[in-house]
């Protein structure tokens, strides 16, 4: 067997290796009810401002990205990002949250909505810690 290192495989290879993952799981843990989606703020003119990507799977939201601008940042944009996608969880079926921070970022803004510390790893990046987030609805 040869093993090869690709920073960008074909979309076959990527859709394979995937679904061959989806479908060990659902085999051990269920049905994985995966599916994304993103809660956008626009400005009056139509200017994206703040995003929130998300996806849910085997029944908990995983926030991937919460990004707000300079511009929109301290008006409580962030929190109604966030209070968005739980309620969009909530109607997905899901019983909670978790994400990934950094100490730079925002860890005291998730704590403020809810959000309790589960794990942490020190000097990632070097002079911060990476940070994971949960919350149950």
């Amino acid at each position: 067997m040869r093993l090869d290192v690709e920073a960008n495989p074909v979309a076959e290879v990527r859709e394979l290796i995937d679904r061959g993952l989806d479908v060990y799981n659902e085999a051990k843990g269920g049905p994985l009810h995966a599916s994304n989606f993103w809660v956008i703020a626009r400005d009056g003119d139509g200017g994206v401002q703040a995003g929130l990507k998300a996806h849910c799977y085997f029944g908990w939201m995983f926030v991937d990205w919460l990004w707000v601008s300079p511009e929109a940042r301290g008006g409580g944009v962030g929190s109604a990002l966030l209070g968005a996608a739980e309620t969009e969880a909530r109607a997905r079926g899901c019983i909670g949250a978790h994400l990934q921070t950094y100490s730079f970022q925002a860890p005291d803004f998730y704590a403020k909505h809810g959000y309790q510390r589960f794990g942490q790893i020190d000097d990632y990046p070097p002079g911060h810690s990476c940070i994971w987030l949960k919350k149950r609805f």
